[in-house]
Parts: C-alpha cells; sequence; structure tokens
C-alpha cells in the first residue's frame, strides 16, 4: 500500500481572539453562524482544499477541548493540531509556528473570523507563494473615497485608492521567511505589524497582492454576523423557535457549451481523448456547471455564474471537482446536504454508455450521494443535433442537515 506524502503545506487558524467587539460571552471562533461556529466554518474551507494540508488551529487555552471537537468534526479523519493561544496575535502565531511539521515549505495563516473564505482562494495563495517565492496575500481593490483626517475629524487631503488594497486571509509564506520575521518581531517591538504581512515585509521580504474574495470579509461586529447569515441564506429572527422545515428541497439546472476544436474534452468529471472539446471560461463542463446550478438553485444560493464568475482568473482551466467541492461547501454552510442528482447530457457525442458507471462512480464519491448520468440525442434538431455543441439538464434533491453541534441551535 502507498503511502500518502506528507503536506508541504500547513494552515495555520487563529481562533485565539476575544471577540469583544462581537458582544458575545464566547470567544469569538466560536460564536454560531447559522448553526456551526464559525470556526467550523472557516475549517470546512481549508479542509476543501485541492491537495491535504496540515492543519493547526491555535485556540484560547480555555477552549482546547472544544476547539478538538469543532476540528474533528470539520476535518472527519484528518488530523488536527490543537494549540493554545497568547497574549497577542503575533504569540499565537508563533505558537502555530512552533508546531509546523519538519516536512512543510509554505505556511498559510488564515484568521478563523473570515469563516465563508472560499477554499478557491486558499489554493490561489499557495500557487501564488509556490511561483513567486515569496509572501502573498489576497486583497480587494478599495471602491470608497478615503479621507486624510486630523484627531479633530478636520479633513487634510484624500488618498489616492488607486494605491490602496483591503487584505484578507489566508495569507501564504515560504517557511523559513514567515518564521525569520516572527523572529525578529518578536526580538523588537519596532516591527510590531497588524498582520503577516506587516510583520513579513517589516524584516525586509517581499510581500504581493493577488486577487481576493468578497466573500473573505472578517466577522467582527453583529452586523457583519448578520451579513454572513444572509449571504448563507440561513438566517432566522432572534427569539423565534428552532428551525423546522424539514423537507426536502429540488432545483434544476441547465448549461450549454460550443464545441471548441482547440479544446480537450472534459465531460461529467471524465476525461474524453480524441473527443472534440467544449469551449468556456473552465473546461467546459456541461453536466457539472448544470448539476452546481441545481445544487445551488434548491438552496437559493444563487446560480453558477454568481457564485463562480466567469472571468475569475482562478478557475481558467478549472475541472469539475473545484466546481463540485466549492458547491457542496456551501450547501454545507448553509444547512444543507445533497439527496440524490440526476443529470441528462444532450448531444449527438460522447457516447455515453462506455463511461457512464464510471461518471456516476466519480460525481457520486464528489457529492457524496447518488448521482444518476444519462444521455439523448435530438434528432438532428436544434444546436445539438447539428453538432454544434452540448447541453445538459440537472435535477438536485437536498436535504436539511441538523447543526452539527448539539449545544448549538439554529438561532441567530
Amino acid at each position: 500500500m502507498t503511502e500518502t506524502p506528507a503536506p508541504q503545506v500547513a494552515v495555520i487558524v487563529v481562533a485565539a481572539g476575544s471577540g469583544s467587539r462581537l458582544g458575545h460571552a464566547e470567544p469569538k471562533a466560536f460564536v454560531s453562524l447559522a448553526g456551526r461556529t464559525l470556526l467550523e466554518r472557516a475549517l470546512a474551507s481549508v479542509f476543501g482544499m485541492r491537495d491535504p494540508v496540515q492543519v493547526i488551529v491555535v485556540a484560547p487555552a480555555t477552549h482546547l477541548a472544544h476547539a478538538r471537537r469543532v476540528a474533528s468534526r470539520a476535518g472527519g479523519a484528518a488530523s488536527v493540531d490543537v494549540v493554545a493561544g497568547g497574549a497577542t496575535r503575533q504569540e499565537s502565531v508563533n505558537r502555530g509556528l512552533a508546531a509546523l511539521h519538519p516536512g512543510v515549505r509554505t505556511v498559510l495563516v488564515h484568521d478563523a473570523a473570515r469563516a465563508l473564505t472560499p477554499a478557491a482562494l486558499c489554493d490561489a495563495v499557495v500557487d501564488a507563494v509556490q511561483s513567486t517565492g515569496h509572501g502573498i496575500v489576497p486583497g480587494l481593490a478599495v471602491v470608497d473615497t478615503i479621507k486624510k483626517i486630523s484627531a479633530a475629524g478636520e479633513i487634510l487631503g484624500t488618498v489616492d485608492r488607486a494605491a490602496l488594497s483591503a487584505v484578507q486571509t489566508p495569507q501564504g509564506f515560504p517557511r523559513e521567511m514567515l518564521t525569520a520575521a516572527a523572529a525578529a518581531a518578536s526580538a523588537g517591538s519596532s516591527l510590531a505589524a497588524t498582520d503577516d504581512a506587516g510583520v513579513v515585509a517589516a524584516a525586509g521580504y517581499p510581500v504581493s497582492v493577488i486577487a481576493g474574495d468578497p466573500l473573505a470579509f472578517k466577522i467582527t461586529t453583529l452586523w457583519d454576523l448578520g451579513r454572513a447569515e444572509a449571504l448563507l441564506g440561513a438566517r432566522v429572527p432572534a427569539q423565534s423557535a428552532p428551525r423546522t422545515d424539514t423537507a426536502p428541497r429540488v432545483g434544476t439546472g441547465l448549461d450549454v457549451h460550443a464545441f471548441d476544436d482547440d479544446s480537450e474534452l472534459w465531460l461529467a468529471g471524465l476525461h474524453w481523448p480524441g473527443e472534440r472539446g467544449l469551449s468556456g471560461h473552465s473546461d467546459g463542463d456541461a453536466a457539472v456547471h448544470a448539476i452546481c446550478d441545481a445544487l445551488l438553485c434548491a438552496a437559493g444560493l444563487g446560480d453558477i455564474g454568481g457564485v463562480f464568475g466567469t472571468s475569475d482568473p482562478r478557475l481558467v482551466g478549472a475541472h469539475g471537482d473545484v466546481f463540485l467541492g466549492e458547491t457542496l461547501r456551501l450547501l454545507a454552510a448553509a444547512g444543507f446536504r445533497v439527496g440524490n442528482v440526476t443529470v441528462q447530457i444532450i448531444g449527438n457525442r460522447p457516447k455515453l454508455n462506455t463511461r457512464r458507471a464510471e461518471a456516476e462512480a466519480l460525481l457520486g464519491s464528489l457529492l457524496k450521494a447518488p448521482v444518476a448520468v444519462s444521455a439523448t440525442t435530438t434528432d438532428a434538431l436544434g444546436f445539438t443535433g447539428r453538432g454544434e455543441g452540448l447541453a445538459a439538464i440537472a435535477t438536485a434533491l437536498i436535504l436539511p442537515e441538523p447543526p452539527a453541534d448539539p449545544d448549538l441551535s439554529w438561532e441567530a
């Protein structure tokens, strides 16, 4: 039996903050967001990354046992290291660094408070660190006009927002670079900074910004928490009864792609050598895209275009497992699991019969639910009948998932 190689990437999830501005008695990472703690939702994104990673949770010393239970639910059989945090964020990060496995070469530092961060953003940070060899942080362009003001509130001038970026986490670095910078920061208060990028930059190392994601916003106040609940589509009015909508939900999805002779064909998650490919920003897998549309529709989470976008550089050439994995994470975050899925491919080619079972097994393993795949033609009618492209129609049934922690209710 071949052993799985040790991860070369680690993610330190900082969950040791008090969260006083959130107005809850418990530490912020253990506040409930639509039935699951912020920490569990943040870890769900980390465990949704493309490759296995070492996961280190830095939690308050008073909540280590709770953190281990949460990490176990989020990671399943995967091992998670839980360590006690320090008096400051920098000290907490240092304690996470001390728990790194010897083979780790790239380290991401992530805030549990950014609970809705997509797994694809974590992967993008890893890729950028490994391609550049230096620090990488995700960031969003500043859209508001920024004024510089005095202590008395007098406007002193306007800041050029074109030179500004609102940075997020996870922030990624080569291991040696981050550990050296952290040691320098601990040795002298002059290197103090508000995030890890600041620590690394203050130590003289380069740090670059890549495109962030609006979902990676930091939950700091009750307003932020309400925004996150609204995005999950699971907000329940305060003081209401526990959630009782136990009925299944059904959604449908449709996707169409034209043939592209310069592309390889990916369909139903499978590569089809020798067949004409499909055009698209990603791999053009119409069957997978229709499934995602159906699942998102059933959960009331929008559609594939709104969730993933058609111009996201992280999705260039992306295959079906990326879309299905993130869709599954969004469903779980909204309190649902997949019941079953059917998808019908409409077109003259490829011939599905020889690989139907393979496609169903692959898609079923990705969605953790039964998947039925079928195919038909339009008897030479329309664009599919003329051999100009393929279409796919999917139907998905999803089921409400009870809160993972029996101590948590669906109430906000």
